[in-house]
């Protein structure tokens, strides 16, 4: 497993590689949700694996297992950086 070398958004990481979360850059409805979730600026994000036909992303914060839209990964800023 890899870790990023650069800052970039959730949607760009390939499977297996990780990031720190750095910022939200969504609206403040998709904010609250993504935090509500356990994206919160700090946090480690692991991608685990991408659904085919640009389909959602499965990602671990944490413990917790999740989809996201790959919009919504978009507005996700990392850095490189060891998962919680």
């Amino acid at each position: 497993m890899t870790p990023v070398t650069s800052a970039l958004t959730l949607n760009r990481l390939d499977p297996g590689e990780y990031g720190t979360i750095l910022a939200l850059d969504a609206s403040e409805e998709l904010y609250q949700r993504l935090v509500a979730l356990g994206l919160r600026i700090g946090k480690g994000v692991r991608l685990l694996r991408r659904a085919r036909f640009g389909g959602p992303l499965h990602v671990r914060v944490g413990t917790t297992e999740l989809m996201l839209r790959r919009r919504e990964a978009h507005c996700i800023r990392l850095s490189n950086g060891n998962p919680d």
